[in-house]
């Protein structure tokens, strides 16, 4: 199982001519392996790209992208790694969605999908990530 990043779902919707082709590949790579997952935030983020659910809803089955909640201990994570980041000088407030996603996949064993690494192996050095350094 691998949970994908927003942006690498981003990348496909707007045919990003510099990432789509590689954001492509990688999450046929990952569906290959198995289950290519989203969460209920990472939903949240790549609907803004969408006027209507269904559109979205539609977009995932044909990419067989499956949504899974995020468990307790994830959300408990979460928390306490924004928090860290906080006390380390972290001063954004619109990073919390990043902190949700890493923490889902530290608590669930599973890679990270993404373009965007550095918080993931900041606050969450256990997750593996399939990204464009790696």
């Amino acid at each position: 199982m691998v949970l994908v990043d927003a942006n690498i779902l981003i990348d496909l919707v707007t045919n990003d001519s510099a990432w789509s082709s590689w954001s492509l590949a990688r999450l046929e790579e990952a569906a290959l392996a198995g289950s290519i997952l989203i969460n209920d935030v990472i939903y949240s983020e790549i609907s803004m790209g969408f006027q209507r659910i269904e559109d979205l809803d539609l977009m995932l089955a044909e990419t067989m992208v499956g949504l899974v909640p995020m468990p307790r201990a994830a959300l408990f994570l979460a928390g306490k790694a924004f928090r860290q980041y906080r006390a380390n000088g972290g001063t954004r407030t619109g990073v919390l969605p990043d902190f949700f996603i890493g923490a889902h996949a530290a608590a669930q064993g599973w890679p990270i999908l993404t373009r965007d690494v550095r918080r993931y192996q900041t606050y969450f050095p256990t997750v593996r990530l399939i990204a464009p350094s790696s």
